[in-house]
Formats: C-alpha cells, structure tokens, sequence
C-alpha cells in the first residue's frame, strides 16, 4: 500500500487534470440531459400521444452499448474528443430525467390541481405554477441518477479520446498494470459518490414541502450554497478542461510499444522546443488514430508501414519495406495530407507465437505445422485483429484452416491469457519482450503472409507548417531502435511494471538525445 501511495503522490498533477476532465464531461452532459429531458417530460405530459414515443425512445437509447454508441458518435461527427462522448452522456442520462420529469407531473394531488383550476389557471399556468414547482424534488431524483450514471460512463470516453480518468484505466489495462486501474477507479467511485451528495443537496434546498425553520438566515445560506455549489463545480471544470489544450498532441493505440514511443515524441518534442505537448494515449486502435489525425484532433502519432499499407489504404501486401513505405509516404500525402517521418528502425510484425513445451511436443516449427492440430486449438487475440485485412480471416484464408475457438483478448492481457493455458496460439508482436520472458516460440511465416512493420511518426502537413522546428526534432528518432532494443524496453514496463514514460526519458537519455 505505501508503494501505491507513492506512486498517487508521483501523478497527482495529471490525476487532478483528469478528475476536472471528468467533472466537465459529467457535468456539461448531465445539464444538457436535463435542459432537454425536462421539457421532453413536459410535452409527453401535455400531448399524451407522445408519451409513449418519447418514453419508448429514450429508454432504447439507454440499451445501446457504451461503446458502441460511443463509436457511432465517432462515426457521425468525424472526430474525436470531448464532443462525441458529451453528446453519448447526454443520451445516455435523458431516460431517468425524462421519466421522473412524467412521474413528478403526473403525481401531483388531484386536489390541488381542481384548486388551481378553480382560481382560473390555464393549462400552461397550472404546468409551469404549480405542477413544476411541486415535481422538482422527483425531476431532480432523476437528475441524480443521470448524473450518478454519467460519471461512470465516462471512464469510456477515453476510448475516444476525450479524456478523463477512464485515461488512466485505459493506460492500465493496455499495460495490464493494477496501479493505473486503481488510479481511475478509485477517484471515479469518490466522484460519483460526491456528484451523488451535491444533487442531494440541490433536491433539499429545492424541496416546496420542507417547513422553513425559525433560523431562517442559515437556512437560506445553506440552501443557495447547496444551488450554487454543482454550478461553480462545473465552472470550474469546464475552465479547466479548456485551458488544457496544447500545441501539439500526440496519440496513440492501447498497447504498450506506442505508449513508450509516444512519450518519447513527447519528451523530444518538450525538450528541444518550448511547445506544449497534450498525450492522447490508448486510443481506441488504428482507424481511430488515424481518423483523429485526418480530422486534425491529434497532430502526430507512430504507425506502421504494414499498418498503413493494408488497414488504412486498403492496398494488397507488399514484401519490400522500402517499397511499402514510398508507397504508404506518397499516398498519405495525396489523400490526407499527412508526411511519414523517416522510420525509427523497429519492425514490430506479427509472429504467430505458441508455448515452447507445446512447439517441442508436436514438432512445431513454422504456422503451416499447425494445419493438423488447427481445429483443437484455442487462438486469442486483440479486438481489431480479427478486422483488418492482414487480420484473423485473411491469415486463415492465406494458410487454409480454422482454428477450434476463437477468443478475443485485450492486447494488453494477450500474453497472459496464453500463458494461463486460457489460448493456445497468439499473433505477437516480434518486438514485444514477454515472448522470450513467457517462454513462447514465434513460428515461420512461411507463406510470407504478414507484411513488414516498420515504426515512424506520421505528422499533418499543416502542423509541420505552423511549427517547422518540430520535424528536425522528430528526425532524431531516426534509426536508433531496432528489435532487440525495443523488445528491451517494452519488457521493462510489461514484466517490470516501470513507467513507460520513465523507461522512454532513460532511453533517450542513454542516446544522448536530450539536451
């Protein structure tokens, strides 16, 4: 525990930017949920043909998969970042606001009602006068449940990039790393549970039937501080979250290599210029990084050749590294104005990798070998393999088998599932540095199908323009890694559990590449 502590006490500037990133995308999505749903409720109350729809829709909206309502907004808005996922919360918190907003109209006394008919109210008048009024404390028992819910749906928002402190529960399961999983946990249950008590607070100071005390002035002060206090929260954070926008920012995918890699742009970057460097790590995979990079929601991230090649330009395998990467640098440039930096020396390709105890019973040497043992072996491996078009179905097609089952795995959990005997055969990455310490063998890829995998920074022309002291930084990662380096590096922070940006900062300090 006091290493723990230690290790909070080490972030605390980045968990405090985090938690004030979380309290904005909570508290914007709860207000719009509530400036929308609470006029919904009205007019589903006033048009009773409509209850149904509108109660209907925004109990289907709620059914949707975090995730996958947060791709389709991804999708929709061609972009990444706070807008999709406040937009994915305020859907998500509409159906309790809008069905208390129902319950609380619909609930109030009959009596009262024929009363404020009798003194001459209209329709509109009776709402708003007397039947709001009185349905505020129900009205907000739904906003405390929206916004008790929102703060848990958005650790997913980091997925997306937009932050928060699902950032560092995303970091930590990318590197399988319990202490950056706890980091975000932790501070998310004691937000909601204070966003849980600040709502409360509002639902007392709102309630028409509390009798008024004889100490009438602190009453009246503790009422105004309970209203005011969730509005300056989310002043705050709302400033906050704003005034964290940088000079350049650099993304990443959810597995450990890019996350060292990014730091190290990152260092590079803050050390040889006096730019402000903003760290999108984990972000939901290829075609994410690179559609934030083609809407100008990041500025540069590492990709691969291979990567390049076939999962963005859709384009057949090409054996030559030199050759892939004119190809991928010429049509980056055309299609999304984007330049390929010069390589930094790595080829991290998949190695179709097995348990050594399992090559050496059954003799197994290159994938091929596999074909009769095919349909009793279990394969796991990361979400979007099985997608791209040098993934799962391609490669199987390529070599002519099926395996028995096929299990999807956090990239990050890969080579635990298969040493826990979970899965049988991985695709690997050939620079990850738990292959040797796992025991596993990596077999031949004798039907040449994986292409070759070479690492660069890809960068927008137009960040390149605005600042052009930024690529002659970038070009001093130029060739100084290769396999076995970087196998090294990725081994401390997966079988170590080092920092990935302390083990990136060493790095380059060993190269002499930081002033």
């Amino acid at each position: 525990m006091p290493d723990w502590v230690q290790f909070v006490v080490e972030r605390l500037p980045e968990l405090g930017l985090r938690t004030v990133q979380h309290l904005a995308l909570t508290g914007v999505s709860t207000a719009l949920a509530v400036l929308v749903g609470v006029p919904l409720g009205i007019l589903a109350l006033r048009v009773a043909r409509l209850k149904g729809l509108i109660l209907g829709t925004a109990g289907i909206l709620q059914t949707i998969p975090s995730l996958a309502l947060l791709t389709l907004l991804l999708v929709l808005f061609h972009k990444i970042g706070a807008l999709p996922a406040i937009v994915a919360l305020t859907l998500y918190a509409l159906l309790p606001i809008v069905r208390n907003t129902v319950t609380g109209l619909e609930g109030i006394s009959a009596d009262i009602l024929e009363a404020a008919r009798g003194i001459g109210m209209t329709p509109r008048q009776e709402t708003f006068m007397v039947r709001l009024p009185l349905a505020l404390p129900v009205i907000i028992a739904g906003v405390r449940t929206a916004a008790v819910t929102a703060v848990g749906v958005a650790t997913l928002s980091a997925f997306i990039g937009a932050g928060g402190l699902g950032q560092f529960i995303n970091r930590g399961l990318a590197l399988a790393n319990w202490g950056l999983i706890l980091l975000g946990a932790i501070p998310a249950a004691i937000l909601a549970l204070l966003v849980d008590l600040l709502v409360a607070g509002v639902r007392w100071a709102v309630d028409p039937e509390r009798r008024i005390e004889r100490r009438r002035r602190p009453d009246t002060a503790l009422r105004c501080l309970a209203l005011a206090a969730p509005v300056l929260l989310l002043a705050g954070g709302s400033l906050g979250y704003a005034r964290t926008r940088p000079d350049v920012t650099i993304g990443s995918k959810p597995f450990t290599e890019q996350i060292i890699l990014g730091h190290m742009l990152a260092e590079l970057i803050e050390a040889h210029t006096d730019l402000k460097v903003d760290r999108r790590f984990c972000l939901g995979g290829t075609m994410i990084c690179h559609e934030a990079l083609d809407n100008g929601e990041i500025d540069l991230y590492i990709e691969y050749t291979g990567t390049g090649l076939m999962a963005v330009l859709g384009r057949d395998m090409i054996a030559d590294p030199d050759e892939v990467y004119r190809v991928v640098s010429r049509e980056y440039l055309d299609k999304f104005d984007a330049r390929w930096m010069p390589p930094l020396g790595l080829n991290n390709t998949y190695a179709i990798a097995v348990r050594r105890e399992d090559a050496k019973r059954h003799g197994w040497e290159k994938v091929s070998d596999l074909r009769p043992y095919a349909a009793e072996l279990r394969i796991g491996f990361p979400f979007e393999f099985y997608e791209r078009p040098d993934g799962y179905q391609p490669f199987t097609a390529a070599y002519g088998f099926e395996f028995g089952e096929v299990r999807e795995v956090q990239a990050g959990l890969m080579y635990d599932v298969i040493r826990a005997g979970e899965v049988d055969v991985i695709p690997a990455f050939a620079t990850d540095g738990r292959i040797a310490e796992y025991d596993l063998v990596p077999l031949e890829d004798d039907r040449r199908f994986f292409p070759p995998y070479y690492a660069a920074p890809v960068v927008r022309t137009t960040t390149l323009l605005r600042y052009p002291r930024l690529e002659p930084v970038l070009a001093k990662l130029a060739g100084v890694l290769d396999d076995e380096t970087m196998q090294r590096l990725n081994f401390r922070v997966d079988g170590k559990g080092e920092a990935p940006d302390a083990v990136a900062r060493e790095f380059l300090s060993s190269e002499r590449l930081l002033p």
